[in-house]
C-alpha cells in the first residue's frame, strides 16, 4: 500500500486551474485525471446536497467511529484532489460567483444539458467575452447538436444505443444469453478520458495562440468510436457483429477456458503463439492445416475451441499460468477485487493509496495508471466534503467574512 510522499516533486499541470461544474461521472474522472496532474480543480456543488453521487450508497466511508459519513464510494472514486465549493448558481449572487471563477480559471468542465448553462449567463460565449483564454469543456449524453440534443444522457443507455451491448454477452442461443453492459460506467468513464485529452490538446494550442475554444464531447459520440474494431468489422463486411460472450471476432483461441480447478483467459494474439501453446500442451493441434494460421482458426472456431477445451481441462489455473507465462504465452486467473489488490504485481506498481481524510482519518484511493518520470502523478488531498473549500476558494476572490455570512444566510453557498 502506497503512503503519499510528504514532499513532491514538480507537477505537470501546477499553475492551471480548473473550475469543475460537473456532477456524476464523466466530467469529475475527467477533473480528477487533471487534479492528479497537478492542476487545482475547484469542484462547483450544490448547497445541501452537492454531486448526486454523494448520495449513490451504501457503502459509505465510515467515521473514526465506525459510523457511516455522508461520503459515498462512488464519489470518492472520481473526485480525489478537489477543492468543493457550495454555489447555487439558479441564483444571480451564485451566477456572478461563478462568473468570477471563470475569469480566474483556465478550464471549465460542465455537463449541464445542451443550452442550460447559456440561460445563466454561464455559456462558453457569455465567459468567452470575459476570458478569452478559457479553454470551456461540455459534457453531454448526444452532443450539443443533432436531433437529440436536448436529452439527458446516462451510460447505460449509451452502452445500449452505442452498439456496445450489441456485442457483449453470450449469444441468444447459449444459457444465459443476451444483451449486457460492461460492469462498469465505460461510456462515462471513456467519455472523461477523451474530455481529458482534448482539454490538454486545447490548453497546448493557447501556449501557441493565447486563445481558449470550445470543446462538445458526446458519450453517444465516444462509445461509437469506441466499438474500435468491431465497427471496421461491420463497415467492411456488412455483417452486424453479433454476441459471443467471451470470445474473440477476429482471434482464435482468445477467450474464458474452464481449467481443472475454475475459470483462466487464454489470449493467444499470433500464430507463433499457438505453437507454443500447444508444444507446452504437449498437442499437434498447429501441425493441422485447418488450425495453422489465426484466419484458419476462425474460419475453424467451431471445430478448434472443443478441441481446446479438452486440453485446458486437464491442469489446474496455477499450473497453466506457470507453464505459460514463461514462455510468453498471454495467459491469467479470473481475479474478484479481492484478489486484485493482493496481487504482487498491483502491490509493487503502488496502485492502493491511503489519503488523509477529516471525517475518517483515512481514505483508500486507487492510483492513477499515468506514471511520468519528469512530473509524476501526485495525490494531494482525499475528496473533499461537502463545501470544504467554500471560504477559502471565495476569500480568493475577495469576499470577506461579512460577505460570506450574507451568501450563507441567502442560500447561495
Amino acid at each position: 500500500m502506497t503512503q503519499v510522499s510528504e514532499s513532491p516533486p514538480a507537477r505537470a499541470l501546477a499553475g492551471v486551474r480548473v473550475l469543475d461544474m460537473s456532477r456524476v461521472l464523466a466530467g469529475p474522472w475527467c477533473g480528477q485525471i487533471l487534479a492528479d496532474l497537478g492542476a487545482e480543480v475547484i469542484k462547483v456543488e450544490r448547497p445541501g446536497s452537492g454531486d448526486d453521487t454523494r448520495g449513490w450508497g451504501p457503502p459509505y466511508l465510515k467515521d473514526r467511529d465506525g459510523n457511516d459519513t455522508h461520503e459515498s464510494a462512488y464519489f470518492l472514486g472520481a473526485n480525489r484532489g478537489k477543492k468543493s465549493v457550495t454555489l447555487d448558481i439558479a441564483k444571480p449572487a451564485g451566477q456572478e460567483i461563478a462568473r468570477r471563477l471563470a475569469v480566474q480559471s483556465d478550464v471549465l468542465i460542465e455537463n449541464y444539458k445542451a443550452g442550460d448553462l447559456t440561460r445563466y449567463n454561464l455559456g462558453y460565449e457569455q465567459l468567452r467575452a470575459l476570458n478569452p483564454g478559457l479553454v470551456y469543456c461540455s459534457i453531454t449524453g448526444f452532443g450539443q447538436t443533432g436531433p437529440m440534443r436536448s436529452v439527458a444522457g446516462y451510460d447505460f443507455i449509451i452502452q445500449a444505443m452505442g452498439g456496445l451491448m450489441s456485442v457483449t454477452g453470450e449469444a441468444d442461443t447459449r444459457p444465459g444469453g443476451g444483451p449486457l453492459r460492461v460492469g462498469v460506467a465505460v461510456a462515462d468513464l471513456s467519455t472523461g478520458m477523451y474530455a481529458t485529452v482534448a482539454i490538454l490538446a486545447a490548453l497546448f494550442h493557447r501556449t501557441r495562440t493565447g486563445h481558449g475554444q470550445y470543446i462538445d464531447m458526446a458519450l453517444l459520440d465516444t462509445q461509437v468510436a469506441m466499438n474500435a474494431n468491431m465497427n471496421m468489422n461491420y463497415l467492411i463486411s456488412g455483417r452486424v457483429p453479433q454476441r459471443i460472450g467471451n470470445a474473440h471476432a477476429n482471434i482464435v483461441p482468445y477467450q474464458v477456458f474452464e481449467a481443472a480447478d475454475g475459470q483462466l483467459v487464454l489470449a493467444v494474439g499470433n500464430d507463433g503463439q499457438f505453437a507454443k501453446f500447444c508444444e507446452a500442451a504437449r498437442c499437434s493441434l498447429h501441425e493441422d492445416q485447418r488450425f495453422r494460421k489465426n484466419a484458419d482458426r476462425v474460419r475453424n472456431r467451431n471445430v478448434i475451441v472443443p478441441l481446446l477445451e479438452e486440453i485446458v481441462r486437464r491442469r489446474t489455473v496455477k499450473e497453466w499460468v506457470a507453464l505459460l507465462e514463461p514462455i510468453g504465452v498471454p495467459v491469467g486467473p479470473i481475479n474478484d477485487l479481492a484478489q486484485v489488490f493482493a496481487h504482487p504485481q498491483v502491490k509493487s506498481r503502488g496502485m492502493q493509496l491511503e489519503l488523509s481524510h477529516p471525517l475518517a482519518g483515512s481514505v483508500p484511493s486507487v492510483a492513477s495508471p499515468i506514471r511520468m518520470s519528469a512530473t509524476p502523478t501526485r495525490y494531494a488531498t482525499a475528496p473533499p466534503t461537502l463545501g470544504q473549500h467554500t471560504q477559502e476558494v471565495l476569500s480568493g476572490l475577495g469576499i470577506d467574512e461579512r460577505e460570506l455570512q450574507a451568501l450563507a444566510r441567502d442560500g447561495v453557498i
